[in-house]
């Protein structure tokens, strides 16, 4: 499987027959400026909360590309107000089939609210088992620490972790070591990190810090694409 980095939580996952994006913002992040974001393809949108830093260009992609909208209920019904009606909705705990493989809605915690200032339901991560694959991918959202983890890794053989790194909003790199340790994954893709001055870190003592206990850190650079 191969992921495309488009910068902060943003990245696609490029299946078989599929194109899954996850929490498209790239317009506003002045790292990404190079992304033509014309170019990005999905067939499926995955968003994790209603902060306007996960789902700025949503929109603008789902509509160009006919993509359908996953999220909980509160997102999909506020894009569904903007003529958006391709979407499917669900909520924690909740998992559903899709063409491409089963999705499962896990907890997060954190804050959500939509950027016209409108309730936006309880944040959300997925765990994504491909159809055909034995191993699962979990997508932690914006997230603390919380033991829930642990319970990802009794039900789901993980191929790769994508868990924010960057602090201050979520966690930090030491809670997202525990967060991989409690998942029983071997490989963490760093997300949510280096886009605003609070989330700078020091990537050197990241990587370090991972090698550590023997997971392995992967920070892709803004448009590069690494083989999972």
């Amino acid at each position: 499987m191969k992921l495309t980095y488009y910068g902060h939580s943003c990245f696609s996952l490029n299946l078989p027959n599929h194109t899954l994006l996850f929490d498209p913002f790239i317009s506003g992040n002045p790292a990404a400026q190079h992304i033509d974001i014309s170019s990005i393809k999905a067939d499926y949108i995955l968003i994790s909360h209603g902060h306007q830093d996960h789902l700025l260009d949503a929109a603008d992609i789902a509509r160009r590309t006919n993509a359908t909208l996953i999220s909980n209920f509160e997102i999909i019904t506020w894009f569904g107000k903007q003529g958006l009606k391709n979407g499917h909705a669900m909520n924690h705990g909740g998992s559903y089939s899709f063409p491409f493989g089963r999705v499962k809605y896990t907890n997060a915690i954190h804050s959500s609210s939509l950027p016209d200032g409108s309730y936006g339901g309880n944040p959300g991560g997925f765990v994504i088992t491909p159809e055909g694959q034995r191993k699962s991918y979990y997508y932690a959202g914006d997230t603390a620490l919380t033991y829930d983890m642990k319970l990802i890794s009794e039900e789901f053989e993980l191929g790769c972790a994508f868990l924010p790194i960057g602090d201050n909003y979520t966690m930090g790199i030491n809670d997202a070591v525990r967060a991989a340790e409690l998942t029983s994954t071997h490989k963490v893709v760093g997300l949510h990190y280096d886009t605003f001055p609070p989330i700078v870190i020091d990537k050197t003592k990241a990587l370090a810090k991972f090698k550590e206990t023997g997971i392995t850190l992967l920070l892709p650079a803004i448009g590069e694409t690494v083989t999972l």
